[in-house]
């Protein structure tokens, strides 16, 4: 589990595929630190497992897959990634639950500053958007964001200066590919709702929620 607070932006310093599988080497130093084989690592939000690694770079495996339903497909030498290792159990939870199970890849569709802030909008498929609330919480890239106003087509996200410095989406523009996260809490309340559970928007209005 993660929490979208991204720990440091790394740099791809390899790709290889084949026709089963892709491995991803990133260089990186601070979640280096007490990292072993066979952990868990969020590479732009997906949960990927470190099969080898040195003192300053990690390697992932990578399904067909999951490159064709993310945006890793546009990832190049040189590009930079932002990376957060698992959460600890006596870690600080900083942000909101994060899997690192992508559910889709969106499009920036604009960028526009105002005042110290920087308005993304988003667009993304219906299937996506349904599951997003204002004021609720998404994982944009990893990035654990709130959601400012979400409508048919998209949904926006204000972000601070420290965001933008210390993560890849000061870098993207117009046009940009970011993967997905829906908050996994509202995942599991739409589920037990669209199933025969008994539970209805009416008895989670009575409870107070």
């Amino acid at each position: 589990m993660f929490t979208g607070i991204v720990e440091e932006v790394g740099t791809v310093a390899d790709i290889r595929r084949s026709a089963t599988n892709c491995t991803l080497s990133v260089d990186a130093t601070n979640v280096m630190e007490d990292l072993h084989i066979g952990d868990s690592m969020a590479v732009n939000g997906i949960c990927l497992t470190v099969v080898d690694f040195d003192r300053r770079r990690f390697t992932v495996d990578v399904m067909n897959e999951t490159w064709r339903r993310t945006s890793l497909g546009v990832l190049r030498h040189g590009s930079g990634v932002n990376l957060e290792r698992a959460l600890p159990v006596n870690g600080r939870f900083g942000g909101h639950i994060v899997t690192g199970h992508i559910d889709g890849t969106g499009s920036i569709s604009s960028v526009r500053r105002e005042g110290n802030a920087v308005w993304y909008r988003i667009a993304a498929r219906n299937e996506i958007l349904e599951g997003i609330v204002e004021k609720g919480s998404i994982a944009v890239d990893g990035i654990s964001l709130t959601v400012a106003e979400v409508t048919g087509r998209d949904f926006s996200v204000s972000i601070i200066p420290h965001t933008l410095a210390q993560t890849v989406l000061g870098e993207k523009r117009v046009g940009g590919v970011v993967n997905l996260e829906n908050d996994v809490l509202g995942k599991y309340v739409r589920n037990m709702m669209t199933t025969r559970t008994g539970l209805t928007q009416d008895l989670l209005s009575r409870c107070g929620f």
